[in-house]
């Protein structure tokens, strides 16, 4: 048996992104990838990084988010300087598009209510007029009125993101091990044992980051998962000249000049095909916000899953019947891998999840809910 410091169960952003800072604190650290046969949000996903929708009636949930966001710069300059792939981060802020009155008053009710519930905090927001946005964005469809604007938003080039954690990784000594499959494991608080195709490897650590394999791994940790699968579909224009300055919900242009649009939310399973109704929905709102984007081809169109827990919001826990197993769910891959990577990783070093993180425990699930 092969003796290591972590085991990280899942090569996604979110695995890649706690391994990457396990081995950056020094630990001998392992990552399993199950490879393609895997549902794979970390290729499929919109590459925001996200911060003005998230944690509405749960500030925790928002100021999670926007540490996550601070330290992205440093993420990306460190990942850069250590493996010469740019993840193509910008942080110039983002916009959610209104495109009627009742769409841009509920808006406005939201931002308030996080404004409020982040206390101090603090919650930088804006609520723009058509003349304002206009100023801002070229080529603003009339059926645009409005907008909320915050300065937390950005994007990146997710798959650069991987790819670079992936390297940094192994550059900093950890092992990759692909096309690994787990679903047995000897687990003894501290003490935590996977067979692979290379033989048995060991840990007193072991972190769940398998995305939507976590709802069947984690019950053998003693830990509790309870994620499902929802499903996004993208469509993906031609490459044009840059001409969107910031992103926007459902629509954001790459650094390449392609403009990526999205942004559905359907439950159907493990389903991972497309549907012409929500391809359909997506490029007419698109055109409603920028008339001229009716001009450009479509090149490339996807669905993919997202991690779900119930209520939307991560799942962060440490076994209490195995210490030393660790789980984190989300959905949010590439907005928290600033967090994952620079804040979570470390307290998993450190053997204990920070109390910051309590109120993501698994167990608020079995709390009966308020009437």
């Amino acid at each position: 048996m092969t003796r290591y410091d972590a085991i990280v169960m899942g090569g996604g952003l979110v695995g890649s992104a706690i391994a990457y800072g396990l081995a950056r604190e020094g630990l001998r650290t392992v990552l399993l990838d199950e490879g393609d046969t895997a549902y794979r949000a970390s290729r499929g996903n919109f590459g925001l990084v996200w911060v003005q929708s998230k944690g509405d009636g749960a500030p925790h949930y928002q100021r999670w988010t926007r540490r996550s966001a601070d330290e992205w710069p440093a993420l990306a300059a460190e990942l850069l300087a250590s493996t010469d792939i740019s993840v193509g981060h910008e942080r110039p802020g983002g916009v959610h598009l209104c495109l009627d009155e009742t769409e841009f008053e509920e808006r406005r009710a939201r931002m308030a209510r996080m404004q409020a519930e982040a206390g101090n905090f603090g919650f930088d927001y804006r609520m723009l007029d058509r003349r304002e946005l206009a100023d801002m964005l070229p080529g603003l469809g009339p059926s645009v009125i409005g907008a909320s604007w915050t300065p937390y938003d950005g994007h990146t080039n997710s798959l650069n993101l991987l790819h670079a954690l992936h390297k940094g990784f192994v550059e900093k000594g950890g092992r990759y091990i692909p096309n690994t499959t787990v679903g047995n494991a000897e687990v003894a608080p501290g003490d935590f044992r996977i067979p692979t195709a290379d033989g048995e490897i060991g840990a007193a650590k072991i972190v769940l980051a398998a995305g939507l394999g976590n709802a069947s791994l984690a019950g053998l940790f003693g830990l509790n998962a309870p994620v499902r699968p929802q499903r996004g579909q993208i469509l993906v224009t031609e490459r044009a000249q840059r001409v969107l300055p910031m992103p926007m919900t459902t629509i954001r242009q790459t650094i390449e000049g392609g403009i990526m649009l999205g942004d559905s939310q359907e439950d159907v399973g493990f389903n991972t095909s497309q549907k012409p109704e929500v391809m359909k929905t997506i490029a007419r709102r698109a055109v409603l916000s920028f008339p001229w984007l009716r001009e450009l081809q479509i090149v490339r169109a996807w669905a993919a899953l997202r991690v779900m827990p119930p209520d939307g919001l991560p799942i962060y826990d440490q076994s209490e019947r195995f210490p030393g197993a660790f789980t984190a769910n989300c959905h949010s891959g590439v907005t928290l891998a600033g967090a994952h990577a620079n804040l979570f990783a470390p307290m998993i070093a450190a053997g204990a999840l920070d109390s910051d993180l309590d109120l993501f425990t698994a167990r608020r699930f079995d709390v009966p809910a308020a009437a």
